[in-house]
């Protein structure tokens, strides 16, 4: 009795999880290449179970082990305990050659205006305020005289930069020491080059870390102090069945031979169904959100878990998760949505191959967390200033967070502050190779919809030149479709552009349309061939493709050329024709669709079978009457069968024929009488 129920209940989960539009098809070679993306991925993030050792520091031991001779074993955890500690303490500095020239040319410069100084009595700028004794000195010297002070200067300030100068040096310090490198001079002398000498150097380092010699440093200074051992004696008891394995214990497990570290098939391919099920399960939940998702898209999303997977292996626990995850998540958000951004954060997540413990697990936290907040606001930016507001934010808050957590911790190999500067850099460079990316994997962010919607476009503006009438059609239909868009939740940017250029195929012959004749004969009085009527309407949809080609159009919005039609009846012409035989087939005089795959299109399809009929209600219709018209028009099409791909059902149905009535409303509105004077006449 309890099995029906939960049945039912499966079944209905099944239906919530079913995309509501129709997925796309791929080809055979489009599923093969994604399929073999899956794979690479999968075998790259199994990689480190083929060389896993058997055993490990703290899991239980599978077997009771005894030492079977006298040994003294490195502690590698001791080792690297004493390593870290030495690291903050132990750092070794070279002279910077760079900063020397520098400070070298910076006293050439002053030395050259003390002489212009010395030369004319009112220098207009001055090197260093020089005394009455010092003036009198620079007065007396010849040339000569001049010439060696100014190098003696030069040759006690190199002295002083080949010891090395730290900027925290304090001023008297410094000037103590220039008094005794220019010993020899007179007393003015001496004065004068030692403030020079402070003026240069106060405040200024030539010193920088060597890594190199830090480390020699380090391991000198343990091999000194004695490397870290654990004495064992034969017999001795390392671990025992069913207890955690110690980290030293581990050391002499592996020590002895006891560690096998040679590949397991097993849990090697364990870990790589696990990764394939991710990859999978991503891709999924991909076109459920998406359905109109391409192998290349798909491809994407594959080869950016590829890379966050490879350097994650590469840098160990040197990676970076903020700058491997925040960036290909606002990018995928922006392109794909939100949910896709999501879903590929959660599977980069799942798939980062170092040990989630202490600091490592914090920052990959802290990375999903603000990739996370990157994908939920990148459904909100509308132009690429707000990226580039998004790409200041997002470091600035990751750093804030990261010191707040971290500042405990023994990060001494994290550097929060570069890490911060570079998720900024590569947030800013997204804002450069992103055109390029949207045109290469067909992405649609909003930005981009945006600026395809600018009535400056050429193709836009080429339809407002030669079809106003079409023009005109246009914007009004963008006006209805948008607000029904808007009142189900679908997406408002790509309706409204989609709208204006889903009628750009009537520029092959726009006479042909009713809306550019005007007070002109209508051509399809005097053509009287109703097949070749129904092919030139037909043509307008073709013509409309390969213009959306030319002008590269991205594949969602030539979507709506085609289906804003369907396989609808061109109703007029198939009367005609059936007046003069009665046995022509109505498929005759059927746009050849396909009929609308999205929601965002079948609006579209609604709003054009509706403009016409609310702009010709009389001015006294009621909105009861409105309302029963638009119904009547979207049920035509419901019963036709042109909205059975789009997803929409009979609620959200409901919800269009209400917000089509309001714009009708709105475009009704009643103006105010102005009286218009009589014309004044006025003498010569």
């Amino acid at each position: 009795m309890r099995v029906r129920p939960l049945q039912t209940l499966w079944r209905q989960l099944l239906r919530l999880e079913r995309p509501r539009q129709t997925p796309g098809l791929w080809r055979s070679r489009e599923i093969a290449a994604v399929v073999l993306a899956c794979a690479l991925v999968a075998l790259l993030a199994s990689w480190p179970w083929l060389v896993e050792p058997s055993l490990q520091a703290g899991m239980a031991a599978p077997f009771t082990a005894r030492a079977p001779k006298d040994a003294r074993v490195i502690d590698s955890t001791a080792l690297e305990e004493r390593r870290d500690q030495m690291l903050h303490r132990t750092t070794v500095q070279v002279v910077d050659q760079e900063a020397s020239r520098a400070r070298m040319r910076q006293l050439q410069a002053k030395l050259q205006l003390v002489e212009r100084q010395a030369n004319s009595q009112g220098a207009e700028v001055q090197a260093i305020a020089l005394s009455p004794q010092e003036q009198q000195w620079l007065g007396k010297l010849n040339g000569a005289q001049l010439g060696q002070w100014q190098r003696d200067v030069l040759q006690a300030q190199l002295r002083m930069l080949s010891q090395g100068l730290s900027a925290s040096v304090a001023e008297g310090q410094l000037l103590e020491a220039a008094n005794l490198q220019l010993e020899s001079q007179s007393p003015p002398g001496r004065s004068l080059g030692a403030r020079l000498l402070v003026s240069s150097l106060a405040g200024h380092a030539n010193l920088r870390n060597d890594p190199t010699l830090s480390q020699r440093r380090i391991e000198a200074l343990i091999t000194q102090q004695g490397i870290p051992t654990i004495a064992v004696k034969a017999g001795d008891l390392i671990t025992r069945q069913g207890q955690p394995i110690t980290a030293q214990a581990f050391d002499v497990l592996d020590y002895f031979g006891l560690v096998n570290r040679r590949p397991r098939p097993l849990i090697w391919l364990a870990h790589f169904g696990e990764s394939l099920a991710v990859c999978g399960v991503m891709l999924l939940a991909m076109r459920r959100w998406r359905p109109s998702l391409e192998p290349r898209q798909a491809l994407l999303g594959l080869v950016g878990l590829l890379v966050v997977v490879g350097f994650s292996l590469w840098l160990g626990p040197l990676a970076s998760p903020l700058v491997l995850l925040v960036p290909p998540t606002l990018l995928l958000a922006q392109g794909l949505g939100t949910s896709c951004g999501l879903a590929w954060l959660a599977a980069a997540s799942l798939l980062w191959p170092v040990p989630l413990a202490g600091v490592v697990g914090t920052r990959l936290l802290v990375a999903s967390g603000f990739a996370a907040l990157a994908a939920l606001a990148a459904g909100r930016q509308r132009n690429r200033a707000e990226l580039l507001q998004l790409a200041v934010l997002l470091p600035s808050g990751a750093l804030l967070v990261q010191w707040l957590l971290l500042t405990r911790s023994p990060v001494a190999q994290v550097d929060l502050p570069s890490e911060a500067l570079l998720l900024g850099a590569l947030l800013m460079g997204g804002l450069l190779i992103a055109p390029l990316v949207e045109t290469f994997f067909g992405l649609l962010t909003r930005a981009r919809l945006l600026e395809l919607a600018d009535l400056q476009r050429p193709l836009l503006r080429r339809l407002s030149c030669e079809a106003p009438g079409t023009f005109e059609h246009t914007l009004m239909i963008a006006g209805l479709a948008e607000e029904g868009a808007r009142a189900i939740g679908a997406d408002v940017d790509l309706v409204r552009t989609g709208a204006m250029y889903h009628d750009v195929g009537k520029l092959h012959g726009p006479q042909w349309f009713i809306e550019n004749q005007g007070q002109e004969a209508n051509p399809h009085d005097s053509l009287d061939d109703p097949f070749a009527s129904a092919a030139i309407l037909q043509a307008h949809v073709d013509e409309g493709l390969k213009l959306a080609k030319r002008y590269r159009l991205p594949k969602p919005l030539a979507d709506f050329i085609p289906e804003h039609q369907g396989t609808l009846k061109m109703g007029y012409f198939l009367h005609q024709a059936r007046e003069k035989n009665p046995a022509v087939p109505e498929s005759r005089f059927r746009y050849r669709g396909p009929t609308p795959n999205s929601c965002e299109t079948a609006i579209l399809m609604l709003a054009d079978g509706c403009e016409a009929a609310l702009r010709s209600l009389p001015p006294g219709t009621s909105e009861a009457e409105a309302r029963a018209m638009v119904r009547r028009l979207i049920g035509a099409r419901l019963d036709d069968g042109q909205l059975a791909s789009s997803g929409m059902g009979r609620a959200e149905l409901e919800l269009l024929i209400r917000a089509f009535v309001q714009v009708w409303k709105r475009m009704r509105h009643r103006r105010i009488p102005y009286p218009i004077p009589a014309r004044k006449a006025f003498s010569a």
